[in-house]
């Protein structure tokens, strides 16, 4: 996520996970897409977002935004904004047009942090120097810096000149249809230029052209099939299979036009060096006509770079003093209320009835945000053989592998009292405290159908080796994940000693005086607990459980 909570501050930038700022009440989004809006949906209901008007209208469109939470800011004007609830302390921002896409802006935020630009994705020109706002300030403190093509190996053209390699590898290929792939905003300004070029309708799908309605641009674009020469498709589209039919119907050439550094594998694939982020001679000019005293990058961690084009006049930022009324501004009214010990205090909503045991990441959702835009990747083969981007370094080729686990495997014993049917409860009291009664809860997960085909590999003991996955779960309860993933063939000595101990701890609990508990009650609570194994039912010889029960049953006979 190419997003940012800045430091000592209630503002955040393209960052949309409440749990990692749950201070924040100020939320701003640079432009609309995908990598930057990760997290925010339709449902999203918390605090305004404030955004150019023009990403005002994408987001109602494209992610159903209600409009109550929107608040569009003119770029190029001054816009005071409350940082508290007293009114004492007050935020100015000034958007700057950030030439990326459409709607995309940069943030230049003054206040009592002092002066912070945030570039969001931006591909630096000399005219944004001379915007009122940055002639007028004298000093930015930090600036947040764009540094997705900040690699001074790389030759980034302008969009000019790729623009012009593009027109060239059309004209060289007469009578061939052209497929360009593209992300689903951005390059707008490309297909226009192209469609007036060689005087053709450029065929796009419904969703794109409502997008493209909303940006008022030239109407050279239709969704006829076979109106144009020119069609737009998705980036993933591109593949060895569909050049494959669409060079049966018609001879095809495809056009990738990226600042990723791909390598086509297919002689009907041009990949142009076409790009919305900065070069690294544009970022140090930037960088060097600001001078700002620190630098943070906004893709990654670090920056060896530009360290000397810094303000020499201070070494480090200024330290900066949060007032009071923020304080309280920060730190009350959140969405997820924090205790004193900084541990989020989920009580206040109540987590599904349901038990838990091991919660599987899809791959298919990983691998399909990997496909978003990312500037601080690798190198990308573009394998047309399978159809599918890879990267070139080794441990990203790992394929991602679901595992179904019997969901039978997963028994916790839980503290307090469930709602869900399908779970069971004998009240006892309690012998070691004659004045309290305490609840055992035994929590059963519903049975699935599953084969042994489906079910993790017998035998085997250790759970990363058959799990390529295993790094991406999300562990609920780290004591049942042996008991899940594992068979009870292949149960752990850890996991016998817990089972031991709870039958034990059941067998403590039964062998109380008859006279304390009426026979139907006992009768009925203990058909609850074994919904699944009837008390009837033949059980190994020597359970220590079956003895307890016959126990049970004789006494209250």
């Amino acid at each position: 996520m190419n997003g940012k909570v800045l430091p000592d501050t209630p503002i955040a930038v393209d960052c949309w996970q409440l749990r990692k700022c749950h201070h924040v009440r100020l939320f701003f989004l640079s432009h609309m897409h995908a990598d930057h809006t990760i997290g925010l949906s339709s449902t999203w209901s918390h605090r305004p977002i404030y955004c150019s008007p023009l990403t005002a209208k994408l987001l109602q469109l494209k992610l159903k935004v209600k409009e109550k939470w929107i608040r569009p800011l003119e770029i190029g004007e001054a816009h005071m904004l409350l940082l508290d609830d007293l009114g004492k302390e007050r935020l100015t921002v000034t958007l700057i047009d950030a030439n990326h896409c459409p709607g995309a802006v940069m943030f230049l935020f003054e206040g009592y942090f002092g002066t912070r630009l945030y570039t969001g994705d931006f591909r630096y020109t000399p005219s944004m120097l001379r915007e009122q706002c940055l002639r007028n300030t004298t000093t930015i403190d930090v600036l947040y810096l764009d540094n997705t093509n900040c690699d001074p190996t790389r030759a980034v053209p302008s969009r000019q000149q790729a623009t012009q390699q593009i027109k060239e590898i059309i004209r060289t290929h007469p009578g061939y249809a052209v497929v360009i792939g593209l992300y689903s905003l951005g390059k707008e300004s490309l297909l226009v230029e192209l469609a007036i070029e060689f005087k053709t309708w450029v065929e796009v799908d419904r969703e794109r052209l409502e997008t493209l309605r909303v940006l008022e641009l030239p109407d050279v674009f239709t969704t006829d099939s076979g109106a144009g020469r020119i069609r737009v498709v998705a980036q993933s589209m591109i593949n060895a299979s569909n050049l494959h039919a669409w060079n049966k119907v018609q001879p095809t050439i495809a056009i990738l036009p990226t600042s990723r550094p791909l390598v086509s594998c297919h002689t009907n694939v041009y990949v142009v060096p076409y790009s919305d982020h900065s070069s690294y001679q544009e970022l140090e000019d930037f960088v060097s006509a600001l001078c700002p005293i620190s630098l943070v990058p906004i893709v990654g961690n670090s920056l060896p770079y530009f360290s000397s084009l810094l303000n020499p006049s201070r070494k480090k930022p200024k330290e900066v003093v949060i007032p009071e009324s923020v304080k309280h501004y920060m730190m009350t009214n959140s969405n997820i209320q924090t205790s004193a010990n900084g541990i989020k205090n989920m009580l206040q909503t109540p987590l599904p009835p349901e038990s838990r045991g091991v919660v599987f990441e899809s791959p298919e959702s990983k691998i399909s945000r990997l496909s978003h835009d990312d500037g601080n990747s690798d190198c990308i083969l573009l394998d047309m053989s399978t159809n599918s981007y890879s990267r070139a370094n080794g441990p990203h080729n790992k394929r991602l592998k679901p595992v179904k686990v019997a969901s039978e495997d997963v028994v916790t014993i839980g503290s307090s009292l469930p709602s869900d049917e399908n779970r069971s409860i004998s009240t006892l009291p309690d012998v070691r405290s004659p004045d309290r009664s305490s609840v055992y809860v035994c929590e059963h997960a519903s049975p699935t159908k599953s084969s042994k085909e489906k079910s993790p590999r017998m035998g085997s003991t250790n759970s990363r080796e058959r799990c390529c996955s295993m790094d991406s779960i999300s562990m609920h309860d780290q004591t049942c994940v042996t008991g899940a993933l594992t068979p009870p063939e292949t149960r752990s000595v850890t996991f016998t000693l817990q089972r031991e101990q709870i039958e034990q701890l059941l067998l403590e609990n039964f062998t109380i005086p008859a006279e304390q508990l009426k026979g139907d009650q006992v009768s009925r609570g203990l058909c609850e607990v074994n919904r699944l194994t009837p008390i009837d039912l033949s059980n190994p010889a020597g359970d220590p459980l079956e003895a307890a029960i016959k126990t049970f049953t004789s006494k209250c006979d």
